[in-house]
């Protein structure tokens, strides 16, 4: 009986040492990599020259908020979309690292 404990403690052993490490289980790759701290300007939205279809691709930001955006330009920070009242604090939360507002040389 002893010898039989050893043997499946054996194999237990050997089953969790061949099991791939996933710091979540059942979590998917996408899950696991960390997030990118902020986008490089090149991928970034200008919010003075993007078109309604480009700044519908940012979370939140839908027909009304990017008419919004369009109608109130020129911006000289990006910060002014809050300050002028043309998106909420939370929705501005979630773009203000994927968006520039570039003047105009």
């Amino acid at each position: 009986m002893t010898r039989f404990r050893h043997l499946l403690s054996l194999s237990c052993l050997a089953f969790l040492v061949t099991l791939p490490l996933s710091p979540v289980a059942g979590a998917s790759p996408a899950q696991t990599r960390p997030a990118a701290s902020a986008q490089a300007s090149g991928d970034q939205i200008d919010i003075n020259t993007a078109t309604a279809d480009q700044l519908k691709t940012l979370p939140g930001i839908g027909d009304a908020y990017a008419k919004r955006i369009i109608d109130g330009r020129p911006y000289s920070a990006k910060n002014q979309l809050v300050t002028k009242g043309i998106v909420p604090k939370a929705t501005y939360d979630k773009i203000a690292g994927k968006i520039i507002a570039k003047q105009k040389k």
